[in-house]
């Protein structure tokens, strides 16, 4: 399970051309990022020095203002200039998707600069240029004197930066386009740097074709969207394309719409055309048929009813020197109006808005920011883990909240939502809001430093819930950014571990931020959970809850695990939150229920015959099935580990020790991390296509497929256990992080994916793009950032009883951890634990931070404590045993205290 060398293809270089153009003229310095990236990883641009280190944007001089139209500057980087992180990829730029995300607006297309039909949901039309909750273009297509760019000219390099992107195109006149979008802007930007040995004129063509079209009906809806997108129509005025969906879809229900999707540049056209084409090199357009087999790549869909123009332009190159022209595609579903304000802030000064993503994206990188010379492909990992929590946050104004009822009906609203900000699930079919998905991310978020989205995401969730299920208490599972709710409502199954997990989101952002106002404010609907849980889904009384979960499958009871787990965890939580509001009656109810589902747990779920827990009870098929275990070998069984009920797992040291022992075998784990349903006896027809670990003759096939949850839930429990070993969790982080990282596995370089190349779920650059999972999935992150900041750094806030301890635990085999500028309310935390002969020193700074602070270390296995000290001096301490193993825990004194434990 070791990784494989990362760096064939990577560049942490600089970047060249626009960007580092763009960050010279800045008026300002940008942070200075931590030191990052694997040790001897050279990429393919860029100097040697450059390739290892990543520097910030240098000081420089305002920008005087575009020259003319067109910006020309001098050749080549400006001296001392480097940038953010950046990897880059060479190889199948055709087959892999690219992405660039603002908050109100993202583009996706491929790594040539193409744009091939794309996704699922509403089959090959999730991809393209859109603005919540609108898709305004398929695509964006630029010619060079006939020539267009990723066909006849073709990507010689993809390069994803943070908040940006970037190809190169050889040739007598060379181009980079730079991609990204600005942060509170309903548009996405494009820059064209070209540059010519010798003078010469060229003529630049642009295409764009139209698709203006909502979120939501998808493909397989009633109604679907082929009954409600509109045909749309173009226009020509003041150098702009201008196109327009205007109507009342002919459905019941239905409203009338005013969309608008403008495309311009910062230069005047030559001359323009309208037609029902104009898609670059992608016309005449292979059409993906609206179901059934489709091929590999197609143009456009059978939904599709958009329309296209083009905008021509005349640059004069001068020899040696770059002329930069600027484009913006721009749009609303509030007309006209709206779409032209946003597009004049686009166009208006783009290398300043360029720049304050990139300032913006190095804040995000400077917190937690992590030094692990053990491990440099996980430090890097955090580093891109934060930037694809960055990359998932969406918004969403004027939601009409609808139970459509899976797809079945499509009733009149039952209110509005005026603004949601959440974190995507994933791009392109899931990028709205989820409450499962959005409460693993918070783990990852919160110990990332991102505290508001995930309030903004809560808010959503209860807001949308409350109009929804006329409050209660039910949270909705999905709900697309038109306020269309899929799946959760009162009359709908839902999912029961996402409504118990709500309380544990909450107390968790009360606890690193100590924010008694968020809490306030989620209180009642937090109560209101875990009561419509006890109301409405405990039919027989037993305690354990029904409904679904995170899986489903045939034969599975009625009362599920994770849910199980998940409520232990939950009613502990709202304890918390009740004592620290003094409401009484709530904190005892929530205690007697946990202390009862706490002291029955082990008795009703541990299979011993399986080494594991069961994934289910209660076969409603059988009536003689009165809680009978149901086994099944799905990723589930982990989460007895992985939960943190109260102050420990739900799991006893002694099975949990045994399950994770199994899951790490085989049968459960495959190279890029845990099987969504380990392999074994089967009495389904599919039969058993690996190895067995144990004699239960399981009702259904296993499924090898590897999704990043799945690894993330397993490395979250391996170190809840102390287990941080290279046999243990870190072949789980390492599992997700060589499929956003490694260059043999990536899609999209630093995208973490939705699911790894795995047996059973072949990689998604060799299926059709209207057949993949996710190239960016938030949750992944999960099994990033809480096993690095939470166990390795031992970072564990309760800001919101005025506490925080700090203890790490440094992986068997490594010397050193340290992370630095931890969010901590509005304070932060510097921490670094090293390992030197027989001593480990601890060292932590807090900066603002009005709290009691614990510090320490974790024993190594087998290790006997010979002295503490603190600040040289010996200090009193505590030995406490965990789950992790013997923590040494010091009083803190001041803002900094270094520990010294010596070992005999």
């Amino acid at each position: 399970m070791t990784p494989r060398p990362v760096g064939r293809t990577k560049s942490i270089a600089g970047p060249a051309g626009l960007l580092a153009t763009v960050l010279a003229l800045g008026a300002a310095a940008l942070p200075s990022p931590a030191t990052a990236g694997p040790p001897g990883t050279a990429g393919t641009t860029g100097s040697p020095a450059a390739a290892n280190t990543r520097a910030s944007g240098a000081p420089g001089t305002p920008a005087a203002g575009v020259l003319g139209n067109a910006r020309t500057t001098a050749a080549g980087s400006p001296s001392g200039v480097q940038g953010p992180s950046e990897l880059s990829e060479t190889r199948r730029l055709a087959d892999r998707r690219s992405l660039v995300v603002g908050d109100r607006a993202y583009a996706m297309g491929d790594e040539t600069g193409l744009y091939p039909a794309t996704g699922w949901h509403t089959r090959g039309e999730m991809g393209g240029i859109w603005t919540p909750p609108l898709k305004l273009l398929d695509g964006l297509w630029f010619g060079l004197d006939g020539n267009w760019l990723g066909k006849d000219v073709a990507a010689a390099k993809y390069t994803s930066g943070h908040g940006y992107q970037r190809i190169d195109y050889p040739g007598n006149v060379t181009v980079q386009r730079t991609d990204f979008v600005p942060d509170g802007l309903r548009a996405t930007v494009v820059g064209l740097t070209l540059k010519a040995t010798k003078a010469k004129t060229v003529t630049l063509d642009v295409d764009a074709h139209s698709e203006l079209m909502p979120a939501y009906p998808w493909g397989g809806t009633t109604p679907n969207a082929a009954q409600t997108n509109l045909p749309d129509t173009g226009s020509y005025a003041d150098g702009t394309l201008r196109f327009r969906d205007q109507g009342t879809p002919p459905v019941a229900n239905a409203a009338a719409h005013n969309y608008t999707a403008l495309v311009g540049s910062s230069l005047r056209p030559t001359s323009h055309a309208l037609g029902a084409n104009h898609r670059g090199p992608q016309d005449p357009a292979v059409i993906c048929p609206a179901d059934g087999d489709a091929p590999k790549h197609c143009d456009d869909t059978a939904f599709g009813k958009g329309t296209g123009g083009r905008l021509t332009y005349s640059l004069d190159l001068k020899p040696g020197k770059t002329t930069t022209i600027w484009f913006a595609v721009a749009g609303s579903d509030d007309g006209p109006g709206a779409a032209q304000h946003e597009y004049r802030k686009a166009i208006s000064n783009p290398s300043r808005l360029l720049k304050a993503k990139v300032a913006s994206r190095n804040r995000i990188d400077s917190m937690s920011s992590v030094d692990l010379p053990g491990d440099r492909l996980l430090q890097q990992s955090v580093e891109w883990s934060k930037q694809n929590l960055a990359d998932s946050v969406q918004e969403a104004h004027h939601l009409q909240i609808r139970d459509v009822n899976e797809g079945k009906s499509y009733p009149a609203p039952s209110g509005t939502v005026d603004v949601a900000r959440w974190f995507g699930a994933g791009f392109p079919d899931y990028p709205w809001l989820f409450a499962t998905d959005g409460e693993y991310t918070s783990y990852a978020a919160v110990a990332a430093g991102q505290f508001d989205t995930v309030k903004a995401h809560l808010r959503a969730l209860r807001d949308v819930s409350d109009i929804l299920n006329n409050r209660s208490g039910k949270v909705a599972h999905e709900v697309t950014p038109t306020g269309d709710v899929y799946f959760g409502s009162n009359t709908s199954a839902g999912n029961t571990d996402e409504t118990v997990k709500f309380p544990s989101i909450v107390a968790l952002l009360w606890r690193w931020t100590g924010d008694n106002r968020f809490r306030d404010a989620m209180y009642d609907f937090s109560v209101r959970n875990l009561k419509y849980v006890y109301r409405e889904l405990d039919a027989d009384h037993d305690g354990w809850p029904e409904g679904l979960a995170n899986v489903e499958r045939s034969g599975m009871g009625s009362e599920k695990l994770d849910s199980t787990v998940y409520l232990a965890r939950g009613l502990r939580d709202l304890a918390d939150l009740a004592g620290s509001k003094h409401d009484r009656a709530t904190q005892q109810w929530a205690t007697a229920k946990a202390d009862d589902l706490q002291r029955r747990f082990e008795g009703q779920w541990w299979v011993a015959q399986a080494f594991g827990y069961a994934d289910s009870i209660d076969d409603p098929a059988n009536p003689a099935n009165d809680n009978t275990p149901i086994f099944q070998r799905h990723w589930t069984g982990v989460t007895p580990m992985e939960a943190e009920v109260g102050n420990a797992p739900l799991a006893s040291p002694e099975h949990a020790k045994i399950a994770l022992d199994q899951r790490e075998k085989p049968c459960y784990t495959g190279e890029f991390g845990l099987f969504h349903t380990g392999t074994g006896p089967t009495s389904d027809p599919a039969g058993n296509p690996g190895p067995s670990c144990d004699q239960v003759v399981s009702a259904v096939k296993s499924e090898r497929s590897i999704f990043s949850l799945n690894t993330s839930i397993m490395a979250v429990a391996e170190g809840n256990f102390g287990r941080l070993g290279p046999k243990q969790q870190q072949v789980y982080t390492t599992g997700n992080a060589r499929i956003q990282l490694d260059p043999q596995v990536w899609e999209t370089p630093g995208g973490m994916p939705e699911i790894a190349p795995s047996p059973d779920s072949p990689a998604n650059i060799d299926r059709a793009f209207t057949d993949r999972s996710m190239t960016m999935q938030a949750w992944g992150t999960y099994g990033i950032l809480w096993p690095v900041v939470h166990q390795q750094l031992g970072v564990d806030p309760d800001l919101g009883h005025g506490k925080v301890s700090i203890v790490p635990q440094i992986p068997a085999g490594q010397q050193k951890v340290a992370g630095s500028n931890i969010r901590l309310g509005r304070g932060s935390a510097d921490v670094s634990s090293r390992l030197v002969n027989k001593a480990i020193l601890t060292e932590v700074t807090t900066h603002g931070l009005r709290a009691a602070v614990t510090i320490g270390a974790v024993l190594p296995t087998g290790a006997k404590l010979a002295s503490v000290s603190v600040d040289g001096r010996s200090a009193q301490y505590k030995l406490v045993t965990t789950t992790r193993g013997t923590e040494v825990q010091v009083a803190a004194h001041g803002s900094h205290s270094a520990v010294r434990i010596t070992l005999r």
